[in-house]
C-alpha cells in the first residue's frame, strides 16, 4: 500500500487516515486505490470490529482532485474508471458488518461527502463546512452523493445541496441529520484533535459492548433498502436467531438475568 492513506489496526480498531494534506486530501489514482486496497483490507479483518476514517493536514477531504483531472486526465473513461475504483471503497464500508465512524474536521465537500456518507456515524468541528459544489466546475455527483445524500437528510435537502452553490455550517448539518455530533475547539488545530479523539471514544464504545452485534444492526440498517418489507422482517428474525447463538450473547443474556433476579 502507498502512503496516501496511513492504515493501522489496534485491539480490534481500524484506522484509515485520508494523507494527502497538501491537497486536502483530494483523490487522486494514488488514493483511490490505497482506499480501495484498505477498505478491503479492513473490512475483510476477522480481528476488525470497528472502523475509524480521518485525515491529515486542515480539512477532511475536498473530493476529486481537479488540478490532476486538468493535467493528468485526458477522457471522461478514465475520471470513470477512478470513480469505479474509489465505488469499490465505499461498497466495502457500506456493505460490511463492521461500524465505521468519521471524524470529518475542517471541509467536506464534493466527493469527500461520499466518504462521510460511507460512514455510520459522523463527528465534525464546530468550524467544519460540507457542501456538494460539483456543479462549480460542471460536473456531476459521485462517490455515491446521489446514492446516500437522499437517504440521509431527505430529498428535498439533497437537492437544496446539489442545486446551490452552499457549504453547510455543522450546526446545519447536525440539524439535518447528515452527521451526528460536532465539537468544539480553541483552534482549528485543537479542533481537529478533538473530533479524532471523540470518534476514536465512539469507535471504542462499540469495541467495549457487543461489537458483532453492532456490526451487524449496522449491516441490517444498511441493506435494508435491497429488500421488500417482508423480507427484511424475515432477515431480522434470522439474525437475531444467529446473534442469540453466539457466545457474546449467552454471557450477556445470563448476566442480565442474574442481576434481575439479584433485584428481585
Amino acid at each position: 500500500m502507498n502512503d496516501a492513506i496511513l492504515f493501522t489496526v489496534d485491539e480490534g480498531l481500524a484506522r484509515l487516515t485520508l494523507n494527502r494534506p497538501a491537497r486536502l486530501n483530494a483523490f487522486n489514482a494514488d488514493l483511490a486505490h490505497a482506499w480501495r486496497e484498505t477498505t478491503a483490507e479492513a473490512t475483510a479483518r476477522p480481528d476488525v470490529k470497528a472502523i475509524l476514517i480521518d485525515a491529515a493536514g486542515p480539512a477532511f477531504c475536498a473530493g476529486g482532485d481537479v488540478i490532476e483531472m486538468a493535467t493528468t486526465m485526458g477522457s471522461g473513461d478514465e475520471i470513470t474508471a477512478l470513480a469505479e475504483v474509489i465505488n469499490a471503497g465505499i461498497r466495502a464500508l457500506t456493505e460490511s458488518a463492521v461500524p465505521v465512524v468519521a471524524a470529518a474536521h475542517g471541509t467536506t465537500a464534493g466527493g469527500g461527502l461520499g466518504i462521510l456518507l460511507s460512514s455510520d456515524y459522523a463527528v465534525v468541528g464546530a468550524r467544519s463546512r460540507l457542501g456538494s459544489l460539483y456543479a462549480n466546475i460542471g460536473l456531476t455527483p459521485d462517490l455515491s452523493v446521489s446514492a446516500q445524500l437522499a437517504r440521509a437528510v431527505g430529498q428535498r435537502r439533497a437537492l437544496q445541496l446539489v442545486l446551490q452553490d452552499r457549504l453547510l455550517t455543522a450546526a446545519e448539518a447536525v440539524e439535518w441529520g447528515l452527521v451526528a455530533e460536532a465539537v468544539d475547539g480553541a483552534d482549528s488545530a485543537d479542533e481537529a484533535d478533538l473530533v479524532r479523539a471523540r470518534a476514536e471514544e465512539v469507535a471504542r464504545f462499540w469495541l467495549a459492548g457487543a461489537a458483532d452485534a453492532y456490526g451487524h444492526a449496522k449491516r441490517l440498517v444498511r441493506s435494508q433498502p435491497e429488500r421488500t418489507f417482508a423480507e427484511q422482517l424475515s432477515e431480522e428474525a434470522r439474525s437475531i436467531g444467529a446473534s442469540l447463538a453466539t457466545p457474546d450473547a449467552q454471557a450477556r443474556i445470563a448476566a442480565f438475568a442474574a442481576a434481575s433476579a439479584r433485584k428481585g
